[in-house]
């Protein structure tokens, strides 16, 4: 639907924990100033021409992580403009119908979301660095460089080393050949979560072998085996180590902030997810992350990434999931591939692991979210429930427009009344059919792609999917559901009236 989303990938567990913390804030008033700069459809493929590098932001004035951005987006940039060379901080309103076309390209999914573009827009990175202003500062700077940077003592190991994040090194006989672009490459793919650097001489660095002779990368982390080789060089084999050997064995969610990045990666990866949801503080915390560290050792490398929540922070992720949070101690696992989810509440750290092998023995039955069955139904707009979904919307035999909504979403709010206009004007057609989903607590088949809300999708009575991406107004919806029904059921409704 040509309209932006409420909130950025409602249905990325990552943001929705990521959320949390800033929801518990009250939101601030954006702050107007002088040194970012305002662009919009007229001037923005002119301006980022010009630019070797700049930073826009997508927004929306109503948006609340939009307003507590704002003031720091605000100081990053005066700051910035006087850095040799000046960074320059963008912003676009992604919320102005007349910007729908530069949201549409940069696939804007929610607010806020920011980029670096690079070489005049040929180079478009997520900006994925922290949002107060000494972060973004810190981070930019650290961007502008070149993607690895050349340790040559080690002094610079050092300093680029450090006990608090994640960096990988490339160590090399020369800094050419096959496995030295490579290298490159991949660091210029993922210098916006990672930082890289080579050097020709393993000696200068703090930890590891020593006498071992590139071509071989090195990726020294602050917790658990604190370094790993790797000497593939094959570019998809190289980000795949990157991108696993640099997240802990367990993921740690509380309210600390600097585990945050590592939270948001876990939820990136391609695995089954394990999460343990506890009160940190509780006397049995020491023996829950005991047992379940073990655990995880023991199962590692089965395809499961394992994460341990405080329920203090994480109260509306278990939510998400349909559950409560006085079913902690909770162990859920959401299954990548088959979009099935298992939980097990007031488990006991002993459980743990016989649990595990219970899930990877196939031996689970897994957990379905979905409201109660109506027991009514009779308004314009038929209410869908996950249980019902296939009965409404595949097995109805008619032609179905279904709207995933949030209670919450100011967009669906508004698209409300204009649905049930639009289930009047076709209350005398038997044919057809609108209803709606609450997509916060109901699953959704993967069958739907919805990254935000609200996301409509009509189903023809002998068709296939399709996702409607049109204006959000009556006249538009009732055009869009003329076009794409079934005609051959609409000429036998007709026959049959005869």
């Amino acid at each position: 639907m040509v309209f932006p989303m409420e909130c950025k990938c409602l249905f990325s567990v990552v943001v929705l924990f990521s959320s949390l913390l800033a929801l518990c804030t009250v939101p601030i008033s954006a702050v107007e100033g002088e040194f970012v700069v305002t662009l919009d459809y007229s001037n923005f493929t002119e301006t980022v021409a010009k630019q070797d590098f700049i930073v826009v932001e997508f927004y929306a004035p109503w948006c609340g992580h939009c307003q507590q951005l704002a003031p720091e987006y605000e100081k990053a940039a005066s700051v910035l403009s006087s850095h040799d060379p000046p960074i320059i901080l963008a912003k676009v309103n992604g919320d102005d119908a007349a910007n729908r076309q530069l949201g549409q390209k940069f696939d804007i999914k929610g607010f806020p979301t920011l980029f670096i573009v690079r070489d005049g827009g040929k180079k478009v990175q997520e900006y994925n660095g922290p949002p107060d202003a000494d972060g973004i500062v810190n981070y930019l700077t650290r961007q502008l460089g070149p993607a690895s940077t050349e340790i040559k003592s080690s002094e610079d190991a050092a300093t680029f080393i450090d006990e608090k994040g994640v960096a990988i090194v490339g160590v090399f006989p020369d800094f050419s050949g096959e496995e030295f672009d490579n290298f490159i490459s991949i660091a210029e793919n993922l210098r916006s979560d990672y930082v890289f650097g080579h050097t020709l001489d393993a000696k200068l660095l703090p930890r590891g072998e020593s006498s071992v002779k590139g071509p071989f990368v090195r990726l020294f982390k602050p917790f658990d085996e604190l370094y790993v080789d790797f000497q593939d060089f094959e570019v998809d084999a190289l980000e795949k180590f990157v991108k696993k050997a640099s997240m802990p064995l367990v993921t740690i969610f509380d309210s600390d902030p600097s585990g945050h990045g590592y939270v948001a990666k876990f939820f990136d990866l391609p695995n089954d997810k394990v999460m343990l949801v506890v009160e940190f503080s509780s006397e049995e915390f020491d023996a829950f992350n005991s047992k379940y560290r073990d655990a995880a050792e023991l199962y590692k490398g089965k395809n499961l990434g394992f994460l341990l929540g405080d329920v203090n922070v994480s109260e509306g992720a278990v939510e998400y999931y349909g559950l409560k949070a006085d079913q902690t101690p909770l162990i859920i696992i959401d299954n990548n591939d088959l979009d099935t989810r298992y939980f097990e509440a007031k488990i006991k750290p002993d459980q743990i692991a016989p649990w595990l092998e219970e899930y990877l023995d196939g031996r689970l039955k897994p957990f379905i979210k979905s409201q109660p069955i109506p027991e009514t139904n009779d308004g314009p707009v038929k209410v869908a429930v996950f249980e019902t979904l296939e009965e409404i919307v595949f097995n109805s035999g008619k032609n179905v427009l279904l709207e995933f909504y949030a209670p919450w979403c100011g967009h669906c709010q508004r698209l409300a009344p204009i649905l049930e206009e639009v289930a009047v004007s076709f209350q005398n057609d038997p044919d057809i059919i609108i209803a709606k989903l609450d997509a916060t607590v109901n699953d959704i088949p993967k069958k739907f792609k919805v990254e935000g809300f609200p996301t409509m999708y009509f189903k023809p009575a002998n068709g296939e999917l399709v996702e409607y991406e049109g204006d959000a107004t009556k006249e538009a919806i009732i055009d869009f559901i003329k076009e794409k029904r079934d005609k051959s059921i609409q000429e036998g409704s007709a026959r049959d009236e005869l």
